[in-house]
C-alpha cells in the first residue's frame, strides 16, 4: 500500500469513526453504514475529479487489503506463542 493509499484510506476510517461511533456494526445493515460514508467519499471524488462509485471501490479495495495485512500480522504473532501464551 503506498503512501498515498494509507492517506486516503485513513481519511475515510477517520471520517467512519465520528460518523457511525453511536452505530452498532455487528447489528447495522451495510447500505446504512456506507450511507452515512457517503458525504467524505463524495468530497474526495469532487477533489479528484473522480466518480463516488470510483472512490468506494478504491476503499473498499484498500479497506480489504490492509484487513488482510492486520489478519496475517495477528496469526504470525498467534502462531508463534506457545503454551503459555508467550512469543517464542
Amino acid at each position: 500500500m503506498t503512501k498515498e493509499d494509507a492517506e486516503f484510506l485513513e481519511r475515510i476510517n477517520k471520517f467512519a469513526d465520528e460518523a457511525l461511533k453511536d452505530v452498532d456494526g455487528q447489528n447495522t445493515r451495510v447500505g446504512y453504514q456506507l450511507q452515512q460514508l457517503k458525504p467524505v467519499m463524495e468530497e474526495i471524488a469532487a477533489e479528484n475529479g473522480e466518480t463516488v462509485e470510483s472512490v468506494f471501490i478504491r476503499y473498499m479495495d484498500l479497506a480489504s487489503e490492509r484487513s488482510v495485512e492486520l489478519e496475517r500480522k495477528f496469526q504470525t504473532t498467534v502462531g508463534n506463542m506457545n503454551q503459555y501464551g508467550d512469543i517464542m
